[in-house]
């Protein structure tokens, strides 16, 4: 289903709108239709200075938009050993806390281990494996899910580890990511650092404040505050301008790309283009695994193995429209606004990446009218 000039047309009026009237400091937008990319633009500054200006090829660190290419890789990972995301996470790694899960589980926040009660620092591998080992899951095994903001990344790496003997952004770098010609790095080498824009915080609003999330992420000792600080490590915006934290190689929050690069990636994980990825492995990220009232996210989440769609109401509408109007679309979210979606149904991929974050967990107007857009003509 081809996508109209019109509608293109209204993406790019948004994405302009974005830096006249929402305060946009530096974006890129990439729209992909059946193998071929028809916009890729960027737009603005890498810093307040206006000292770089920002263009198609800066990279941005993008938080969760990392983990649906970390749950690409581990599926791969499987896959190469003869395994599927229905195998025992205990065959491979013996130590995992939760008996009788299965990858698919893992893979879709239902294990029960967002909170880790043992302390932790995000850059110390062993460390936080060695907490995962000892935690006692939160809920059992086929109560529901939540989730896990922070330990996803070393959940899926040390799987990866087990399982190929490297780490997972050293895996993804040559299982997909060179075979696609991929500018999106989970390990960023220092030969890119210069072209790593600057992050900006954003600021509440009253919308915020109000919502039930944002209360319990900002009180201390609750289960989503802790959650969200589990591993311990990387809790400032400033922290994500290092470059400690680019190259760390950390699945769950430390992808660094071009919107170009992740929208061609959801290009592969549909379907669109030839790819290492099998039809097995896209089948995997493309299927509902876990759904309903988040534990973490307090509010309704579906999940497959490693993305998110758009939950259903009880007439089967959907709640929401961050994948647009296709039921069998996928992607996920970065923490500030950055996005990437794929959609088999049409041959749409599509992805944002910026520097002035908002303060969401989900996107907020800036992307959401673009994809809104997007889709206004299908």
């Amino acid at each position: 289903m081809a996508i109209s000039p019109s509608a293109l047309g209204k993406v790019l009026d948004v994405f302009e709108r974005n830096f006249r009237d929402r305060g946009e400091l530096g974006a890129s937008i990439s729209i992909w239709w059946d193998g071929s990319e028809l916009i890729s633009n960027g737009h603005g500054w890498c810093e307040r200075e206006q000292l770089r200006p920002w263009t198609t090829e800066t990279l941005a660190p993008v938080y969760s938009a990392t983990k649906v290419p970390a749950a690409a890789t581990l599926l791969l990972a499987l896959e190469s050993r003869g395994l599927a995301p229905e195998t025992l996470v205990r065959e491979v790694w013996p130590g995992f806390p939760v008996a009788g899960a299965k990858f698919s589980q893992l893979l879709s926040h239902q294990c029960g281990l967002p909170v880790l009660d043992q302390k932790a620092n995000i850059f110390e591998h062993a460390e936080v494996v060695a907490a995962i080992e000892a935690q006692v899951p939160a809920w059992d095994l086929g109560n529901g899910h939540g989730y896990h903001p922070r330990t996803y990344g070393a959940l899926t790496d040390e799987s990866v580890r087990r399982l190929t003997g490297h780490a997972l952004g050293s895996y993804w770098r040559a299982v997909i990511a060179d075979p696609l010609g991929l500018d999106f790095w989970i390990g960023l080498p220092e030969s890119r650092w210069p072209r790593v824009a600057r992050l900006y915080p954003g600021k509440a609003g009253k919308d915020d404040l109000a919502d039930a999330f944002y209360k319990q992420l900002t009180t201390s000792g609750t289960f989503t505050r802790r959650a969200f600080s589990s591993p311990r490590g990387l809790h400032a915006i400033h922290e994500m301008n290092d470059s400690r934290a680019w190259s760390a190689g950390l699945p769950a929050l430390g992808g660094v790309g071009t919107a170009s690069a992740i929208a061609k990636f959801y290009q592969a994980a549909i379907g669109s283009i030839a790819s290492p990825l099998s039809p097995a492995v896209r089948h995997a990220l493309a299927t509902p695994q876990s759904s309903g009232e988040d534990r973490v996210l307090l509010r309704p989440t579906v999940f497959t193995c490693g993305a998110q769609q758009d939950p259903l109401d009880a007439t089967g509408q959907k709640q929401r429209r961050i994948y647009g109007p296709s039921f069998s679309a996928f992607g996920h979210p970065g923490a500030g606004g950055s996005h990437g979606l794929g959609d088999p149904q049409t041959g749409i991929s599509f992805a944002y990446v910026m520097n002035q974050m908002d303060l969401s967990v989900m996107p907020g107007a800036k992307c959401l009218e673009m994809v809104d857009a997007l889709f206004s003509e299908i």
